[in-house]
């Protein structure tokens, strides 16, 4: 604690002029836990840059650490590039403003050009923006879909998708050098706008990115024929303006949009945890649907920074979630099928997923003779596959990006999820099978019809703090060491080890895995289920992830529910 303790005492000293942060410390004095947990180590930056509560702390989000982070990428992108360009965004939280501005000031004050946006914008736009004019590297402050005491800080490469892991520890070596209360340097905002080192971005480069959104469209004149009623909530994040505009654009004009969550507001008031994936998020929602005399056939939510998209669908008198992996069966159906159709469908056509994605979509892709590539879980592992097409003069052939975390993409302008863009095709998909007097539940039974029930769960534990942590770890390492040889009466026929790059078969022995190395393991039973498991980049979770296959839907939900009961009893997990 003595460590803790005196960086306590330096942080005491050292926010004497920021009354906000000083008198936190002040409140928290003798209180040894609340000091451990603030000081026991730095907020730490990898390829999701950082995340944590917004705080007075080493461990905290707060001015000094997004400060030290700053001054480490800068220095990073000195030693790597002779002239540089950083783009900046910010979403509605609590001091995203304030961050990304403190950023800029440190770039600026490196002598960084920074290119700065005026207002809040979803995160797709940054990466968008960072491939459009030639950066060699971009900022978002946000927590996407965290409750209201987190924030973050996303950091993209020249290629406009997240730093991957070299990237990350380099730039992550130069954060250690930095002392946070010394060596930042920083100049004012208003006088490098002056001097030209910051400049805001051009509302063309906004235009240009809802142009290309328009872009991906495929049924393009669905709305001239079937006028499908919609209700919309940006659950108070960036996503309201953005994804209004390219809905009136596509013609989309039965629209009502959640009031309470209409404006961006860090607090979050009517939803706690606003994140898409979770039912709760479409409480608001609900209400406004069930106020109309005809109940509306979609809903749709974004998140706070707009790059995860969920949709909840009319279903008798009531709304039924659509699950990120079903959401992604019925995009790769979508697609695929109507251009196809089109001919709009390019040869070789590519869609990439990550490997903890339903592999349904791989059955659909493979009628189509598509390129599947499943990469770890981080979009920006699709985002360099992209790049990858993109540098062989190839990117057209990328039909879709998808992760069962509601993470979606079409077009190839943008390297990061987008959900901007699987908004409006969710909106043009529900339209086209209304007109062929469908829903998208009945469109989801037809192709698990087809190719088989496909039951995926992603069932997540929390454990906060530094014990927390612990906990999280020690399971990790059980499954490592005493792997069951089956789980729920399966035989395991081979684990996949991520983090040593290994596949171990049953009775074969080893073989490679052609991945970046990442803490994940994954149990492929002799019933094509499986289960994966894996800490959480962003979060204090640890996550399991459930495939169960049967050509009948009662026996893959049985078989699910076996399967986490399993490996639960395994880990003492309630």
């Amino acid at each position: 604690m003595n460590r803790e303790q005196d960086l306590y005492n330096l942080w005491l000293e050292k926010t004497i002029n920021n009354i906000e942060l000083n008198t936190q410390l002040k409140q928290i004095d003798k209180n040894e836990e609340e000091i451990f947990d603030r000081f026991y180590k730095n907020i730490e930056f990898g390829t999701a840059g950082l995340r944590g509560i917004i705080g007075a702390g080493t461990n905290r989000m707060n001015i000094f650490t997004v400060g030290a982070v700053t001054q480490g990428l800068a220095n990073y992108l000195k030693k790597e590039y002779s002239e540089n360009k950083v783009a900046i965004a910010y979403d509605s939280r609590i001091n995203s403003e304030l961050f990304a501005r403190t950023a800029a000031e440190i770039l600026a004050a490196n002598g960084i050009k920074v290119l700065f946006f005026k207002e809040l914008v979803p995160t797709p736009v940054l990466s968008y923006t960072v491939n459009a004019e030639n950066c060699t590297s971009g900022i978002i402050i946000t927590a996407s879909h965290n409750p209201s005491e987190y924030n973050g800080y996303k950091c993209y490469n020249k290629n406009g998708y997240q730093m991957t892991d070299e990237q990350a520890e380099k730039t992550y070596e130069e954060i250690l050098k930095v002392d946070m209360f010394e060596d930042v340097l920083k100049t004012q905002f208003d006088r490098a706008l002056d001097s030209g080192l910051i400049e805001y971005v051009k509302e063309e480069t906004i235009e240009n990115y809802l142009n290309q959104v328009l872009d991906q469209s495929i049924e393009k004149d669905i709305f001239n024929t079937e006028n499908l009623s919609v209700v919309y909530t940006p659950l108070n994040g960036a996503g309201n303006k953005f994804v209004r505009e390219i809905l009136k654009r596509r013609g989309l004009t039965n629209i009502s949009v959640v009031k309470s969550q209409e404006e961006p507001d860090g607090n979050f008031p009517t939803c706690s945890y606003p994140n898409p994936e979770i039912k709760e998020a479409f409480t608001e929602a609900i209400k406004l649907a069930k106020t109309k005399a005809t109940l509306p056939e979609l809903l749709i939510a974004t998140d706070p920074d707009s790059d995860r998209m969920g949709m909840a669908v009319l279903s008798g008198e009531d709304y039924v979630l659509i699950s990120g992996n079903e959401a992604g069966v019925l995009f790769a159906y979508y697609v695929f099928t109507r251009r196809t159709a089109n001919k709009t469908l390019p040869e070789n056509p590519v869609l990439v997923k990550s490997f903890v994605t339903t592999n349904l979509i791989d059955k659909i892709a493979e009628d189509y003779n598509a390129e599947v590539h499943n990469t770890l879980t981080g979009f920006k592992y699709i985002g360099e596959i992209i790049a990858s097409l993109a540098k062989l003069g190839n990117a057209d052939r990328f039909v879709m990006g998808t992760e069962e975390s509601y993470g979606y993409l079409f077009g190839n302008a943008v390297r990061d999820k987008d959900a901007v863009v699987a908004a409006m095709m969710c909106v043009e998909m529900a339209a086209f099978y209304k007109k062929q007097g469908k829903s998208l539940l009945d469109v989801l039974a037809e192709i698990q019809n087809k190719y088989n029930f496909y039951v995926n769960k992603v069932v997540s534990k929390t454990f906060e703090g530094a014990s927390g942590n612990e906990k999280i770890t020690a399971m990790m390492e059980k499954l490592r060491t005493k792997a069951p040889t089956e789980f729920a009466g399966h035989k395991v026929i081979w684990i996949g080890d991520y983090l040593k790059s290994t596949k171990y078969i049953i009775d074969k022995g080893e073989e490679k895995i052609n991945l970046p190395t990442s803490n994940v393991l994954e149990y492929q039973l002799e019933n094509e289920s499986k289960i994966i498991v894996r800490p959480s980049g962003t979060e204090p979770k640890i996550k399991f992830y459930f495939t169960a296959v049967s050509d009948e839907k009662e026996s893959s939900i049985k078989e699910f529910k076996n399967l986490e009961k399993s490996i639960f009893e395994f880990l003492d997990l309630d």
